[in-house]
């Protein structure tokens, strides 16, 4: 026991001795998970650590791609009505590009029905939380600390007598307010005698995480563009970003929603090629640009010679002209869209047979990993440790950790 008390009282001599800035620094050299531990050892460490001074120097402290993690969430079958979503962590410690795994793996809460499997969606990381969505149930994640929040749900109801469709939402950081928020657009419309839809109101909710309030915004242009759940999209450089088409023309481009004005605008995208089997768009990250991808469609008949996938980045965010062809690859058995881009070298994506598989930029080497999930659950995303805290609700919603 006195063992225990003398160990329990060495970090306040070490801070004593120590000037605070050198005892920082040797913090933020620490992994999230020894610098949990460390708030118990003493006060003067919990203060420190717990405070909004450590825990944005913390946020921006200078990184390299040896800090990045990549978290994949997958899923199960337990029974005809139920699935289990599980989050996979994984490191790489080498330039070769294994996966390490460095975490058990932990249940993904609240998402059990075949509905979520299917149409669930990650979204960031923002300031190092994620958001797990489905188009009825919001959960923020940090998967540094494990705390999560499930949101509540949006209180506005529809006339009598009117239909909701869930098109999309997203998540993403105001910089100006200084908080998160969640969105969602819908499409509010009524059925004619025969039971087809008539042409409704577009609708766009906002969730405040800060100060646990949903609004509905009152500015909303009735002429945006269609949007799809499972639509290619991401949050980058405070905005939220969709692939889709503009109203009545064969236009492709980006729809950006600006999380700070609540305001949409467009981005012109590249010229691409087209496929016969049908050609698909998606939206990665690649060296912390935003970027195009254009890939054929896995139809039954499949030319190795012309159905290439391009990639394009756009160097200056929001500049048509930067605009650049980073890569042309062969054709890849991507089921869907890719999951995500790795250490800027290693495309993964999830095969047919539920299997995750990747591409190396610099080997052109196709692989397949022995992680896999029903078909079509694999997400990833790519995120580097933060102590950023979930604000708790005011509400009955409590954080809670896995």
């Amino acid at each position: 026991m006195k063992v225990y008390r003398k160990e329990y009282k060495m970090p306040d001599r070490i801070i004593m001795k120590l000037p605070q800035d050198v005892f920082i620094y040797i913090l933020l050299r620490l992994p999230v998970k020894l610098l949990l531990r460390f708030r118990c050892l003493s006060k003067s460490c919990y203060t420190l650590i717990q405070s909004s001074t450590f825990i944005n120097i913390h946020l921006y402290r200078t990184t390299t791609s040896e800090d990045e993690y990549i978290l994949f969430k997958r899923s199960f079958k337990e029974d005809v009505e139920s699935y289990k979503g599980i989050f996979s962590f994984y490191s790489s410690y080498n330039d070769d590009g294994d996966l390490n795994y460095i975490f058990p793996d932990l249940d993904v809460p609240n998402m059990t029905s075949l509905y979520s499997i299917d149409y669930d969606k990650i979204i960031g990381p923002c300031h190092g939380l994620i958001a797990v969505m489905d188009s009825r149930s919001t959960i923020l994640f940090n998967p540094s600390t494990r705390k999560y929040r499930l949101l509540p749900s949006s209180p506005f109801g529809i006339p009598k007598g009117y239909y909701r469709s869930i098109d999309s939402g997203g998540f993403g950081f105001d910089s100006v307010v200084n908080d998160y928020k969640v969105f969602r657009i819908s499409d509010v419309y009524t059925e004619d005698r025969y039971g087809y839809p008539e042409e409704g109101e577009r609708k766009v909710e906002v969730y405040e995480v800060g100060i646990d309030i949903w609004r509905e915004l009152d500015h909303v242009d009735q002429d945006l563009p269609r949007l799809f759940w499972l639509t290619s999209s991401m949050y980058y450089n405070g905005a939220y970003h969709w692939i889709t088409t503009l109203n009545h023309e064969d236009k492709l481009i980006i729809l950006c929603f600006d999380m700070s004005t609540e305001i949409f605008r467009n981005i012109n995208t590249p010229d691409t090629r087209q496929f016969p089997s049908g050609t698909c768009h998606s939206l990665v990250l690649l060296d912390e640009c935003l970027s195009f991808m254009c890939h054929p469609y896995l139809g039954p008949e499949i030319d190795s010679t012309t159905d290439l996938i391009d990639i394009w980045k756009m160097k200056d965010y929001n500049v048509y002209e930067s605009w650049t062809k980073k890569y042309t690859i062969r054709v890849l058995p991507i089921d869907e869209s890719p999951l995500a881009v790795w250490k800027d070298s290693l495309l993964f994506f999830q095969g047919k047979s539920g299997y995750l598989m990747s591409y190396d930029f610099k080997s052109e080497e196709v692989k397949e990993w022995n992680l896999h999930g029903c078909q079509k659950s694999m997400r990833a995303i790519v995120y580097k440790e933060s102590l950023v805290p979930i604000l708790r609700s005011q509400s009955s919603t409590q954080l809670q950790n896995i």
